[in-house]
């Protein structure tokens, strides 16, 4: 990030000459806010002097700092921008029987067919086995979707599951105190009954945690006795379906993708912090 040594004038009005091409040193940072569809220049101006925008985790109000689009960070009311505009991000409502590969060499129905008309090419974050349903993140952003898939990094998700039987409030004290499983003790970082269905033979349960285990809602509910009979995915991180119906798939919005950003470069920042 670089700052202009001269015109003083230009600077508080904002003023770029339109015969003076950007220079190696950098992109002027309200011109980089428009470019990321943040703001209208003179609103990313404005933004700047009221000390809400942060590069490389810096407070800058000055209207004539340069930056390097590809590397430095920059933050609005401290959400990250994405400044790539290379970069795609994609919420899937996968359907069961639907495999979460681009390519799958039993020949069963996998994620190309919602991807087969994109530009770009997409790769899936994280996996949901064939017979779970819901969430899943689409994208080409390799870095983002190393932090979310990571188990390490323990972003948290939220199922619903229709299960065998009738679920007591002891069950869901046991998946909040942890479960036995043959990989080690698994909690539930939050649990409920949604509904007990009229038959009893049936109950709807609510499940957050942020393990990346294969299959770990599926084997702590078989382990307290409840197996699953469906399951669905309804949150990752800060993202919701909402409405979405299964089968369908949109970009994520602005905020929703500065929340997914802003998870992944806090993460990484505490772990660089934790190396030194």
């Amino acid at each position: 990030m670089t700052t202009d040594d001269g015109h003083g004038a230009d600077r508080a009005a904002g003023a770029e000459s339109p015969e003076s091409p950007e220079s190696p040193e950098g992109v002027r940072l309200q011109k980089v806010l428009a470019a990321a569809g943040v703001a209208s220049r003179r609103v990313s101006e404005q933004l700047i002097v009221e000390g809400r925008v942060e590069v490389n985790g810096q407070v800058v109000t000055e209207l004539g700092n340069r930056i390097d689009p590809t590397t430095d960070l920059v933050a609005v009311d401290g959400v990250a921008v994405q400044l790539d505009p290379a970069k795609r991000y994609y919420m899937l409502n996968k359907p069961r029987g639907v495999v979460s590969s681009m390519r799958d060499e039993q020949g069963r129905p996998d994620l190309t067919t919602f991807t087969a008309d994109l530009e770009e090419r997409v790769f899936n974050v994280g996996r949901l086995d064939a017979e779970t349903s819901g969430l899943l993140v689409l994208t080409n952003d390799g870095d983002l979707a190393h932090v979310l898939a990571h188990p390490s990094f323990g972003v948290s998700k939220t199922y619903i599951a229709k299960v065998k039987g009738r679920v007591t409030p002891q069950v869901i004290q046991q998946l909040k105190n942890g479960v036995e499983l043959d990989d080690g003790v698994i909690q539930a970082d939050k649990a409920r009954i949604l509904q007990q269905q009229g038959d009893e033979k049936h109950s709807m349960v609510e499940l957050t945690l942020h393990s990346g285990r294969n299959r770990i809602v599926r084997r702590m509910l078989d382990a307290v006795g409840h197996p699953v009979v469906d399951l669905v995915r309804r949150s990752f991180g800060p993202l919701n379906l909402g409405t979405l119906r299964s089968g369908q798939m949109r970009e994520l919005t602005k905020v929703e993708l500065g929340q997914l950003l802003t998870i992944s470069r806090s993460t990484e920042a505490g772990r660089e912090g934790n190396d030194t």
